[in-house]
């Protein structure tokens, strides 16, 4: 039988990186929903398209938007862009684009058709509270903003400064928080990880815990 397991949290709380691993350790499948959005964004953004553009004219060029994934590298209309979606530009912009209704709905209904009769485990911001509310295993990761700031500075994808990705950071997550369209919040039934003192292995071994051995390989 096919589940889901759905990890939601904000920016650098090791999401993706915990993801892809459980993924392996489990033999499931491995969505990335938060490069979707960051590719949508770069899209607008490669088209000329910034927060200020009226949503019809955003709503037109959507419909040209093809996004595949295939060997853990992110396809747009072909190309790959997986190393260049997490810019400091993109990370300035993904917010007001992922806010979007219109940019939710397509990418949710897309999320659900790759995830389809398939184990999959998907991180994102809303994917135990919308995309899959009856996913089996629902986790919320999350970490202190200075701590996910240092993170982001150790991976070296950003040209600021610790304190400059850290105010980024708080900014992202008061707008992520309040927006209207699938705000970031705990899902209900979802198990709350703070993982500001924890490294990725202890992290990975916590969810792990609360996963049947029926489904761990």
């Amino acid at each position: 039988m096919t589940y889901i397991i759905a990890i939601d949290g904000p920016s650098g709380s090791g999401k993706s990186t915990v993801s892809e691993i459980l993924a392996k350790k489990l033999g499931i499948e491995y969505l990335n929903t938060g490069l979707m959005y960051r590719a949508v964004t770069k899209f607008f953004l490669d088209k000329g398209m910034d927060e200020k553009t009226d949503d019809q004219i955003l709503i037109r060029l959507i419909d040209e938007i093809e996004i595949d994934f295939k060997d853990e590298k992110l396809y747009l209309l072909g190309s790959d862009v997986t190393k260049d979606l997490r810019n400091d530009q993109i990370t300035a912009n993904v917010s007001w684009v992922s806010a979007k209704s219109y940019v939710r709905e397509k990418m949710v209904d897309l999320q659900r058709q790759i995830a389809k009769n398939t184990s999959f485990i998907l991180d994102g911001r809303d994917i135990g509270s919308v995309v899959f509310p009856n996913a089996k295993y629902k986790f919320y990761l999350t970490a202190s903003a200075l701590t996910r700031a240092k993170r982001r500075f150790d991976q070296g994808e950003s040209e600021l400064s610790i304190e400059e990705i850290e105010k980024a950071i708080i900014k992202r997550d008061d707008y992520d928080s309040h927006r209207e369209i699938s705000p970031l919040k705990l899902a209900e039934g979802a198990i709350l990880i703070d993982n500001s003192e924890l490294n990725i292995d202890q992290t990975i071994e916590l969810i792990l815990s609360y996963v049947e051995k029926t489904d761990v390989l």
